[in-house]
């Protein structure tokens, strides 16, 4: 087998970490590339996609390569306990365009608006994956596929389409925004092509974003309670289109 050390070091630059068995296993799922795959204990990682990834086993057993624990240690900002790690090329700014800018789409768009928490981004993109939804945008300085977010998302990125965009970018469909101030949600049916925003756990909604809303919506919530955590209240909205109408993917 190709020593997988160098080809490491040489990608490590431009393409995305997968960091664990889980990030791995998803990635490979919905047709990430993936160059290089490392393993401190590949026994222990077949075992697992045995246990938790039969549909992928033959793929990931062709990809692991074993490595000594230091080596893997080095390769990644901080070790996973499943001693997992992998590399997967990143898709094109132009092909995840295409797929949010195709209409009519059978499920929402989420907009993380000047997100700050990376885990929280990962959660969200986490959720995007599994109700089905068309993808998740950010907007602001965060890069959706920093690392932190990847891990948060447990490779989840290669299920939707995940991207940043300024807020003249976002794709078409009617724009609900998320804010205390709007309309009961509980009254509404979400359309399939909605663009649903959320504003940043400091300070909500921008400027921008807010005059780009067609609607505002709020969340239930017990008065004197704050706000609900970002991935919690994406997950809500995303509850209610599902039974509402939509359905996740299959």
């Amino acid at each position: 087998m190709t020593d997988p050390v160098p080809v490491w070091r040489r990608l490590a630059g431009t393409a995305v970490l997968l960091d664990g068995f889980h990030a791995l296993k998803h990635a490979v799922r919905f047709g990430a590339q993936v160059p290089v795959a490392v393993t401190a204990d590949r026994r222990a990682a077949l075992a697992l996609a045995d246990e938790l990834a039969p549909d992928v086993r033959e793929t990931l057993d062709a990809l692991l390569a074993e490595v000594p624990s230091g080596t893997y240690e080095s390769l990644v900002p901080r070790p996973h306990p499943t001693a997992v790690a992998a590399l997967a090329v990143r898709p094109s700014r132009e092909a995840q365009l295409r797929v949010l800018a195709h209409t009519p789409r059978t499920a929402p768009v989420v907009v993380l608006d000047q997100p700050r928490n990376l885990g929280n981004a990962g959660a969200v993109i986490r959720l995007a994956a599994g109700f089905g939804a068309t993808g998740v945008v950010t907007t602001g300085t965060m890069d959706p596929w920093h690392p932190a977010v990847v891990r948060g998302g447990a490779g989840l990125h290669f299920a939707t389409v995940v991207e940043r965009l300024a807020v003249a970018e976002l794709p078409p469909g009617p724009v609900f925004a998320l804010d205390p101030g709007g309309e009961d949600i509980r009254g509404l049916e979400l359309p399939d092509d909605a663009v649903l925003a959320f504003g940043s756990e400091r300070s909500g909604l921008s400027d921008a974003l807010r005059a780009r809303a067609d609607r505002l919506v709020a969340l239930p919530m017990r008065p004197q309670v704050s706000s609900y955590n970002l991935a919690t209240s994406v997950a809500m909205t995303l509850y209610h289109w599902s039974a509402t109408g939509g359905a996740p993917a299959p």
